[in-house]
């Protein structure tokens, strides 16, 4: 199974990084959060990638045409033969293909543009600025179980403010919000039937309104609910979140 990822929106929430880069492009630790998604699927087989970018899209291209001058150490021999010579290898069992689906293209016609790369396929799907520990294999096994067009990964995320505990006007005590204060919200991480290219009209689909509400409405739509660790890189209080974690060997995204 392909996994599409998509990686072309303009980050502008994280306006401070991303008017150099793409949004998956911003990194934590010393690698994009897109290579941290992606390493996550290959830990559980799925190594045929196809991005969807816009945004500043030859950035992305740039960084995988140069994987290892990225990663790995190289000797530049001009002396002779005019070659450069990579040391300690390390690469990814990784197909990537890098699509351009356009500067203003909806998250839907995004999807709808990479039909070709897919064909009549089942695949993956998810967003280019979120992290999780969910159990790849076990939601591919609660998709096919359910036979619906598609599943939707589901968390209950943390709150960032504080609650108040009240009777009528008196305030009685303080908490942290935690998830259970929170609904249940679209993490990403999906399994996509290839008939739901059929429901994407063009590049001014948003995907998580007309093709998903009208799945939710006939009935084809489930979620998989994750009750654990996802983050999404929205802003640099979220990238300061994720950096923290990462430096401190206690990322919960890293299963591989």
């Amino acid at each position: 199974m392909k996994v599409v990822i998509l990686a072309g929106g303009f980050g502008t929430r994280i306006s401070e990084e991303s008017h150099l880069k793409p949004k998956p492009m911003i990194e934590i630790g010393d690698k994009p959060i897109l290579w941290h998604i992606m390493k996550s699927y290959s830990a559980y087989g799925f190594n045929e990638f196809i991005i969807c970018c816009g945004y500043k899209q030859y950035v992305i291209k740039e960084y995988f045409a140069d994987y290892y001058l990225h990663n790995c150490d190289v000797t530049f021999d001009f002396s002779a033969e005019n070659k450069m010579i990579v040391h300690n290898s390390e690469t990814e069992p990784w197909k990537v293909t890098i699509v351009d689906t356009g500067l203003n293209t909806m998250t839907g016609g995004r999807i709808k543009r990479i039909r070709p790369h897919i064909g009549d396929e089942r695949f993956m799907l998810t967003y280019g600025d979120g992290v999780s520990n969910v159990d790849i294999s076990r939601l591919l096994e609660f998709h096919n179980a359910h036979g619906k067009i598609g599943t939707i990964t589901a968390v209950r995320p943390e709150g960032r403010f504080g609650v108040l505990e009240l009777e009528g006007s008196n305030i009685k005590s303080f908490r942290e919000k935690d998830k259970r204060d929170g609904g249940w919200i679209n993490a990403g991480f999906m399994v996509m039937e290839p008939i739901i290219f059929d429901y994407i009209e063009g590049d001014q689909t948003i995907f998580e309104r007309e093709p998903l509400e009208t799945l939710a409405e006939i009935g084809q739509l489930e979620c998989y609910k994750h009750y654990d660790f996802w983050q999404c890189m929205d802003t640099m209080r979220d990238k300061e979140k994720l950096e923290k974690l990462w430096d401190n060997g206690q990322a919960p995204w890293k299963v591989w």
